[in-house]
């Protein structure tokens, strides 16, 4: 049953991302998992409880991997670079997942909803930590930490609609450039950039 279950996962993430969370039907998720509609109940109660399974298993993942990537370096620089490499190449690897979770959030419930939410602000926090504990240490310029992690966090995302694994870079060189063009960002000369409009 525990495979039944990790197939209809497979087969609506499949679905969610070709067609879109509110097209597709429980009818499609079945005929594709192979088995009658009203077996899906038998593991998850709703559609939207299986989206919610998959968009908080991907943000779970997703901070996990941060965390892990993380792990044993200090170097304030250093550990930005990570961050922005963990956070590319892991919306490449897991394109599908990460497609569904930023682009279906309003199919899920007030409850739901708001479960993701946090685990996002969690997320979102650490790279607002990198980016002030780097400002106060003279590494990164001042700015508007919030602001600068969802301008990181939203190209660095972006990935996930365009990438192809077949394409002429790999996911890891891909995160090499967009560490490059974050970090020359951060430590630009021009400090009044940060700083907000005229």
């Amino acid at each position: 049953m525990a495979n039944m279950r990790e197939t209809i996962i497979a087969v609506s993430i499949d679905l969610f991302h070709r067609k879109g969370y509110f097209a597709t039907s429980v009818s499609d998720i079945a005929r594709g998992s192979g088995i009658q509609k009203a077996s899906i109940y038998y593991h998850f109660s709703s559609k939207e409880d299986l989206l919610y399974h998959i968009m908080r298993a991907t943000m779970v993942d997703l901070n996990g991997y941060l965390t892990r990537n993380l792990s044993g370096i200090e170097d304030i620089e250093a550990r930005m670079r990570v961050a922005v490499r963990s956070h590319v190449r892991f919306h490449l690897e897991r394109q599908k997942e990460n497609f569904i979770a930023n682009s279906e959030l309003r199919g899920l419930t007030a409850e739901h909803f708001r479960d993701i939410v946090t685990l996002r602000d969690a997320y979102e926090q650490v790279f607002q930590q990198l980016i002030r504990e780097g400002a106060s240490q003279g590494t990164f310029v001042h700015g508007d930490a919030k602001l600068l992690s969802y301008a990181i966090l939203t190209l660095c995302t972006a990935g996930a609609a365009w990438y192809k694994p077949e394409g002429r870079l790999t996911a890891e060189q891909i995160s090499h450039i967009y560490e490059r063009f974050v970090i020359a960002g951060l430590k630009t000369a021009d400090a009044g950039l940060f700083q907000g409009a005229p």
